[in-house]
């Protein structure tokens, strides 16, 4: 008696996931089709603003008075227009360097001392510190003590100076950026640190041979807060500064307006692309660590 081999249904490859789902390729990627369309909402949302400021700055006179975004005719001049009506900009430059610089490199050894000491310290009384913290991210710092800093400076004989900029920029991030190495400490093993004391290291070695190493997406996060802060802050500078040349690019871009026609939109354009420039680049770089570090330990509790 001969059998009949039964003939199988034959498949090729990814077939069967096509016939096991009816449904279409949309309804099948509708979340990240949405969740992509948001994105690429808020992101043209935010460059084209960038966009249209920089095109701005390299048209023509005509063209700028004209609703057109691509200009007929490309004038790179604005910039040089910008350094000779301007004539302390270099300095400017240079100060807001210095200041960002500082500020930054300050803040974020404040943090990562502070950070450390809250979660591998234990002492009296860090529920209340970590608690004053907190509560101090409600308070609009600028507004608040504006009045205190000015008198406090004027004490220190710091009015009026660049250096003097320094301090009070320190203090508008130190709060986040301790909470934030609070956090990024709080992700290293307690194992590894009891480990290194039974071997005999202190707390400055734990910090900087093994602290620092873990926490350093958490570092580049800071970095970058506060060097968005102190690069475009505007209301501390203009108060405590009185000299063009001791202050910063912020303040100057406010001054660079008026003059009966002088400062037209393709220059104003030019000054806002000098001054942004420098924070858009140092986010391109540290994007990738910046949100790994967000990732990591920023909203950990």
């Amino acid at each position: 008696m001969s059998v009949q081999a039964i003939d199988q249904p034959t498949f090729r490859p990814g077939e069967i996931a096509e016939t096991g789902d009816p449904r279409g390729w949309f309804e099948r990627n509708r979340g990240a089709v949405v969740r992509h369309a948001v994105i690429n909402f808020f992101m043209i949302v935010i460059l084209a603003p960038l966009a249209w400021v920089l095109i701005m700055s390299i048209k023509s006179r005509p063209d700028s008075m004209r609703g057109d975004f691509w200009p007929r005719k490309f004038d790179f001049t604005h910039y040089g227009y910008v350094f000779e009506k301007i004539d302390t900009l270099p300095v400017n430059l240079f100060n807001s360097i210095y200041v960002t610089m500082a500020t930054v490199f300050l803040t974020a050894t404040c943090a990562v001392l502070a950070g450390y000491a809250l979660v591998h310290m234990k002492a009296r009384g860090m529920g209340i510190i970590i608690a004053v913290l907190l509560v101090s991210l409600y308070l609009p710092i600028r507004v608040v003590s504006i009045i205190s800093i000015y008198e406090i400076q004027s004490f220190l004989n710091l009015i009026n100076s660049t250096s003097g900029l320094i301090l009070p920029y320190v203090t508008l991030n130190l709060a986040i950026s301790v909470l934030i190495m609070r956090s990024m400490f709080q992700l290293v093993p307690h194992q590894m640190i009891e480990a290194a004391r039974m071997d005999g290291a202190g707390h400055w070695r734990i910090l900087w041979s093994i602290g620092l190493p873990l926490v350093r997406n958490g570092l580049v996060v800071i970095f970058i807060v506060n060097f968005v802060t102190a690069w475009g802050e505007y209301l501390l500078c203009s108060t405590l500064t009185n000299d063009q040349d001791v202050r910063t690019m912020p303040v100057v871009l406010a001054a660079a307006q008026g003059g009966l026609g002088q400062w037209t939109w393709p220059a104003l354009a030019a000054v806002y692309v000098l001054v942004v420039a420098p924070g858009i680049i140092a986010f391109a770089f540290a994007q990738k660590l910046f949100f790994k570090g967000l990732a990591e330990g920023v909203v950990k509790g």
